[in-house]
């Protein structure tokens, strides 16, 4: 719980950080006795713990160095028969009919159809691609917050977007992620000359909060004019790398990287919002009929800044109680009278979605100044103007990026302070004053204070 306020910068919801303390043994041992997750163990047979930044002690649970795939690939083996899973389909936008969610209207073979529920959970994951250097997949651009903000939903934190500060820099290569699990074991960060210069930027160097160490690496690759910074494994014993590291050291052999004996280029690079649809602690939006989990969500849990790890961690503990709201629900399911419409294809956008990236890169990537911000800001609304979306997918989401952007262009500009994953040039210091939410509905913005329910409407 401490660790996780302390690297919040004072902006997790204490309730919310809470439940996820508490809730995670139960959510571990379920994973470990019911889906057969094979984190790895001891030579006692005990479950192996790993420290990553900000953690004050070991306490990460890992498979190998590809935790994430092993805890989807059992999820997938305890997916149920008869379940319905459309994979060559688009959300357009949410079905909102008297102030209630009703459904999402949805383009599959070349029409568009209707999918009416209960209760409608976004579960898309964060806008990390919507920069131009991400650790994320393509795909991962914000599909869901724009659907909810236009459904008339409260944002939340938007302007907290946390770099990642080791993403694999060899030209070609995707930004592939350096866990910082090497530096947990032992792996240091150096500059060409081998030296470790986060030390003379953080007393704690490579186990320094995230937020802190990407500003570090930028500052210092910004003052020495050198493109990348490197992640040496050396330190660590070959045998401990080939066990627990695998996967990083496949993906850099094909890209001629030998980990073994030399060190890894890297840069900071977008991998994580904090903020997003605000939740209550079940799951539940400020629009009935609406609900959020995971990256997609914002519980309040990450404050200003994640924690390492407690990302998978939330998913699993809120997810449980999501499950535990959703089957309690009896509301009637009541069919659309109207059916939306967009233009033909054939308009050429105003933009593209390369465009979009290098902009919020430039704009609101690590360090960012309010003079910039309002220019970006100001060419996305231009753009906005002036695309008209039609029922083709590349349009779809340009639609959604263009909506992502101004959302969180506006966010960062309105918060005049520092924290976290936030960072102004024009405002380097942290304001007490700013120790509140920034909330955003339709076309108002403005702070909320923490420990407060979430309002339905601004």
């Amino acid at each position: 719980t401490a660790d996780t306020l302390k690297a919040g910068a004072s902006l997790c919801e204490p309730a919310a950080v809470e439940i996820l303390t508490t809730g995670a043994r139960a959510q571990i041992d379920r994973l470990v006795q019911q889906y057969r997750v094979a984190f790895d163990r001891t030579s006692a047979g005990d479950l192996a713990l790993t420290l990553e930044a900000a953690h004050s002690r070991r306490r990460v649970l890992h498979a190998a160095d590809a935790t994430g795939k092993a805890l989807i690939d059992a999820l997938m083996e305890a997916i149920p028969e008869g379940l319905s899973i459309f994979t060559e389909a688009i959300a357009v936008d949410l079905d909102v009919r008297s102030g209630r969610c009703q459904g999402v209207w949805v383009w599959q073979e070349g029409e568009l159809s209707h999918f009416g529920a209960k209760a409608v959970v976004l579960a898309t994951g964060g806008a990390a691609s919507a920069f131009a250097q991400s650790t994320n997949p393509p795909g991962s651009t914000g599909d869901g917050l724009a659907m909810a903000w236009r459904g008339g939903a409260i944002l939340r934190d938007l302007e907290f977007m946390q770099f990642h500060p080791t993403a694999l820099a060899v030209a070609g290569a995707p930004r592939f992620l350096i866990s910082e699990a090497v530096r947990g074991e032992g792996a240091h960060v150096v500059d060409a000359r081998g030296d470790r210069f986060l030390l003379a930027y953080e007393p704690a160097g490579e186990l320094a909060p995230r937020d802190r160490v990407s500003r570090a690496i930028f500052s210092h690759l910004q003052c020495t004019g050198e493109p990348v910074a490197y992640v040496d494994l050396r330190p660590i014993p070959a045998a401990q790398i080939a066990h627990r590291f695998p996967n990083i050291a496949r993906v850099c052999q094909e890209w001629q990287i030998d980990i073994y004996r030399q060190p890894i280029p890297v840069t900071p690079a977008a991998h994580y919002g904090m903020g997003g649809i605000a939740t209550d602690t079940w799951g539940g939006t400020s629009l009935p009929g609406l609900y959020a989990i995971g990256e997609t969500a914002s519980t309040g849990v990450h404050g200003a800044n994640r924690l390492a790890s407690n990302s998978l961690l939330e998913c699993f503990v809120f997810g449980d109680r999501l499950a535990q709201r959703l089957a309690t629900l009896t509301t009637t399911v009541i069919p659309p009278e109207i059916v939306p419409t967009f233009p033909s294809p054939g308009e050429v956008p105003p933009c593209t979605v390369a465009d979009i990236q290098q902009l919020l890169w430039n704009a609101a990537g690590i360090v960012r100044e309010g003079a910039i911000l309002a220019k970006a800001l100001a060419q996305v609304e231009h753009w906005r103007a002036n695309h008209r979306a039609c029922f083709e997918p590349d349009s779809l989401a340009l639609r959604n990026l263009l909506d992502v952007a101004k959302l969180m262009l506006q966010s960062a500009l309105a918060r005049t302070e520092s924290r976290g994953g936030h960072f102004r040039a024009d405002f380097p210091d942290t304001d007490p004053h700013w120790a509140q939410h920034t909330l955003i509905q339709g076309d108002i913005l403005r702070p909320y204070p923490l420990n407060q329910p979430l309002p339905y409407t601004l």
